[in-house]
Parts: structure tokens; C-alpha cells; sequence
């Protein structure tokens, strides 16, 4: 039997996390476990991932390679018309509501069963089946739901009253499955099975694919078996920045949240932040103006060049950040459905994987369990507006796993969920690190604020802005939440400290939860 390997996982539910601690257990490596928890959270976090979603994984090795596994969706080859099946949905978080589209229509082509093979194939040690067998079980025994789990159910019970298959399991006669019921998904146990004895042309050009593009050829989609044959996982070179003397990795384009993130942090780190409190006004302050000047950058021509090869050098670059370095110096004087696992071993291996689904479509392929995403509905991802993408391409998306190195070495691992709150989450974490002293638990569990579309987002934890706060008392608004939300992401991070000591946290906002492997000495 392997001897067990030390490791730290931080994710969005106990079974997740406690799916890549078993493969640990058994001697896999980081890779491994990372994939063994994707696979678990299909099951667990159903809402929020899915094998019809898609995703990235940012992976450092032991040799210390550093590659960004793209396997996010990607646009139907078939150019964009008015689809038969597209349709509008409102999800609720409490303080805010949005807008979201669904349908077959709503579906683009799948990466996440690809590219979690794929990794695992190139970086993993054990075999497959030994890796999915978690995610098989729980798929079969059932997990027992949590309350944000059935908070998810609730949130987003229109959409999964459109699926014939899942709305028995989770919202059975329109009502979400309560804390403490058991969640049982035979259909999907089947699916990884055949996932596992077929391997990915099972997926992308067997029974699974034939039956995904029949019912979207049938019923208002755009799919083709040509999309799904054709679809290639894209290794990339990570975007590398700095921060405070640590070189940060992260999501590169045609992707933008990494570049957006490496845009704030370098804004951030034009200010002294040795006398700003946290939680002050100038701190609130600072947060805000960093945010709408990013906001600001994308309109200014980021988002319009996504594809250009250099787009982020030509971003981060000084002569372009200047003019809103010197912005927001001026400001100071004066003054969502996604999941993510963060893991590292005692090898010297970390992963940062982030995985949606959206919101799911309201189809799954019959006898899988598996809902596809509604990628082509997210008007987050498409700032143009809806059927005007180009096609064949790799979608851009907010995710943005990333990683700090010390000394070319791992020392934090970290990504969240959230949709635009992405980036000013993984900013906010970030600064509460490496400006503020903080551990990662309290850099986690720390209050949140978000700025967008002239709405200021605060967290319990910070003060009410004194008058004359907003910039335009017109149209800037304040929303106040009564206590912490998945609405401010979800990170789940874990890191290394100097000595070896392995630490991290899991989200609260998400029930995050967060595993270190000790194995025994002998």
C-alpha cells in the first residue's frame, strides 16, 4: 500500500475536500486529489459545478513548471442566430437580483470532463478509477445536504424545475431539498463509470455526446458533434505579476479576470498602506476607487482586445497604468454559480482549480445527471450582448485560479467563485495578506466590499460611508448586507509557511472547509 502523502485542501463542502484527502491517503499526488474533488463536487456542490460546465486549473510542479489548464467552454462553430430555446430567469440573493438566460440554446460547448482528464493523465499518478471512486460513491449512497447547499436549491429552483431529471432529486414537488436530506445521484455514478471504462471519446463522441447534440439539434441548440469532437483543452503560460516583492500567477487571455486582478494589485501597490486601518473609510475608500477604475480600463479598450497576444503586457504596462495611478492617487489624497478547490503537497505540487456550470441550462443528458451550462446566457460574459460571439473561440471568462510563489516555490494557493465578484474578492484577500499581516483564515473570513454598475456592496464589518462618500449621489447607491453572502465570492485557499507548516481556510460565505493530511511518522 502508498504511504500517505501530506497535503492541504481547501474547498466548498466536506465531501469535496474529503474526496481529494482520501486519494492523498492512498499516495496520490496534488493532481490526483484536486481532479478526485472536481469529480466530488458534480456530486456535492451540484449547483455551482458540473462535468457539462467547464473550467481552469493553474498547476505548479515539483520541477517547478507552471501551466494554465484552459478548459473553459467555448463558442458553437455554428454562427450565432436567434436560438429556438432561450429564455429569461431572475435569481435572487437576497440584496440583488439577477438576470440570467437559459435553454438549449443557453449551452456552450463543454471542457470540464476533458480537462480534468487530461490533467490528470499528464500529472497524476494513480489510476483513474481510483480517483473517480469517491465521486461514484457519494453519486450513490447520497450526500446529506447543508444549508448552503440547499440555499443554492432554493436560489435557483426555477431553473431546476425546467429539468425533468433533476427536479425530483433537488427540488422534488417545487420545494428545495431541506438541511439534512440526502441528496442521491445514481444517473451521474453511471456516468463517471462509463467516463472512467470509455475515457473521454465516451463523452465527446460516444453515447454522451450523440444524445447531448440530438436533443440540441431537436430542440433549439446549437451543438454539434463536430463542437464536442473538435474541443481541445489549451495549455497556457500564466500571467506572472508582482505584488509587494511576491510574484503572483494567474489566469492570463483571452480570460480577463487575472489581468483585471494583476491591474488592481498594481494599482493598490502605488499606496503607503502602512497608516490605513482596515476597514476605515480610507480603506473603503481605496477599495472602491481601485474597483471603478478597473471597471473604467475595461471600457477604456481591454475587453475589446482579449485576443491580441499582448493584451496584458500592453495593459500592466507603466505608460498605461500611469494615468489611473495618478487617478486614484488623487481619489486617496482626498479622502456568483461557481466553485473552487485550492490544494498543495509536501512534494512540492499545488493546484488551483476553478470550475462552473453557470446556473445550469435546465437540460441534462438523459441518464447522466448531468445539467449543462448556460454559458452563452451569462451577460457577464458577453459585455456585446447576447449571439454576437465569434464563433470557435474559448469564451473569456472572470475565473482566475492563482498562486503566489516565494523563492520560485509555492507559499499560497487560492481562487474563488462569484462571477465579477471574482477579482475583488481574490484583490481583497490578497491586500489582507500581504498589506494588513493577516493569516489566511482572517484574510478569508474578513469583511468584503464590491463596486459595479454605481452600487457599493458592503459586508457586516464596515462602517456606513460618511456623506458625500459617492462620487454621484444621483445614481451611486449603497446596499448593506445583514450578514456575509456567497454574492462576495467564495475563497478557499491554502498556503505554506517558511517553516513548512501547512495552513488555509475555507470560505464561510460557501461552507468552505479546509483538510491538512499529517502522514504518521513511522
Amino acid at each position: 500500500m502508498a504511504s500517505q502523502t501530506r497535503g492541504a485542501i481547501a474547498a466548498g463542502h466536506p465531501k469535496t475536500v474529503e474526496a481529494g484527502v482520501e486519494i492523498l491517503r492512498q499516495g496520490g499526488n496534488v493532481f490526483d486529489a484536486v481532479v478526485a474533488s472536481a469529480l466530488a463536487a458534480c456530486v456535492a456542490e451540484p449547483t455551482l459545478t458540473s462535468l457539462g460546465g467547464g473550467g481552469f486549473l493553474l498547476a505548479h510542479t515539483a520541477d517547478n513548471r507552471n501551466t494554465l489548464f484552459d478548459f473553459f467552454t467555448q463558442t458553437p462553430r455554428q454562427s450565432p442566430t436567434e436560438p429556438g430555446d432561450f429564455f429569461p430567469v431572475d435569481v435572487n440573493f437576497g440584496n440583488v437580483a439577477q438576470e440570467f438566460h437559459i435553454g438549449l440554446g443557453a449551452i456552450a460547448v463543454p471542457g470540464m470532463a476533458k480537462g480534468l482528464l487530461q490533467v490528470h493523465q499528464q500529472l497524476g499518478r494513480l489510476p483513474l478509477n481510483v480517483v473517480a471512486a469517491p465521486a461514484i460513491h457519494y453519486a450513490r449512497a447520497g450526500v446529506v445536504v447543508n444549508e448552503f447547499q440547499s440555499y443554492c436549491f432554493k436560489i435557483l429552483t426555477a431553473i431546476l424545475q425546467k429539468c425533468p431529471q433533476l427536479q425530483p432529486l433537488c427540488v422534488p414537488n417545487g420545494t428545495p431539498l431541506a438541511p439534512g436530506a440526502t441528496f442521491q445521484i445514481p444517473a451521474l455514478a453511471d456516468a463517471l463509470e462509463y467516463l472512467v471504462e470509455e475515457g473521454i471519446r465516451g463523452f465527446y463522441e460516444g453515447d454522451i455526446a450523440q444524445q447531448l447534440v440530438k436533443d440540441c439539434q431537436a430542440g433549439g441548440g446549437y451543438l454539434t458533434l463536430e463542437d464536442l469532437r473538435e474541443y481541445q483543452v489549451i495549455e497556457r503560460s500564466p500571467l506572472s505579476t508582482s505584488y509587494r516583492g511576491n510574484t503572483l500567477l494567474t489566469n492570463p487571455p483571452p480570460s480577463s479576470g487575472g489581468s483585471l486582478i494583476a491591474f488592481s494589485l498594481a494599482l493598490l501597490e502605488q499606496v503607503e498602506m502602512g497608516a490605513i486601518a482596515f476597514g476605515s473609510t480610507t480603506h473603503m475608500r481605496l477599495l472602491t476607487e481601485i474597483m471603478r477604475l478597473t471597471n473604467q480600463a475595461r471600457t477604456d479598450g481591454y475587453d475589446s482586445h482579449l485576443y491580441t497576444s499582448d493584451v496584458a503586457q500592453t495593459f500592466l504596462a507603466t505608460e498605461h497604468l500611469q494615468p489611473y495611478a495618478n487617478s486614484l492617487l488623487g481619489a486617496v489624497n482626498k479622502w456568483g454559480s461557481t466553485t473552487h478547490i485550492s490544494a498543495i503537497d509536501g512534494e512540492g505540487n499545488a493546484a488551483s482549480l476553478t470550475s462552473s456550470n453557470g446556473e445550469g441550462c435546465g437540460y441534462s443528458i438523459p441518464g447522466t445527471g448531468i445539467m449543462l451550462n448556460n454559458m452563452l446566457g451569462e451577460a457577464d460574459l458577453h459585455p456585446a450582448g447576447f449571439h454576437q460571439w465569434q464563433p470557435n473561440v474559448r469564451i473569456s471568462s472572470m475565473m482566475a485560479p492563482t498562486l503566489v510563489l516565494r523563492d520560485r516555490h509555492p507559499c499560497l494557493v487560492l481562487g474563488s467563485g462569484g462571477s465579477n465578484r471574482i477579482r475583488t474578492a481574490i484583490l481583497q484577500v490578497v491586500s489582507n495578506l500581504f498589506d494588513f499581516g493577516m493569516s489566511i483564515e482572517a484574510a478569508v473570513a474578513s469583511p468584503r466590499i464590491h463596486w459595479e454598475n454605481h452600487v457599493l456592496s458592503l459586508e457586516p464589518g464596515f462602517a456606513l460611508p460618511p456623506e458625500g462618500f459617492l462620487q454621484d449621489p444621483e445614481r451611486d447607491q449603497i446596499s448593506r448586507w445583514e450578514e456575509q453572502n456567497m454574492f462576495f465570492g467564495g475563497v478557499h485557499a491554502v498556503g505554506l509557511e517558511a517553516d513548512g507548516t501547512m495552513t488555509g481556510s475555507g470560505d464561510r460565505r460557501r461552507n468552505g472547509i479546509l483538510a491538512i493530511t499529517t502522514p504518521e511518522r513511522a
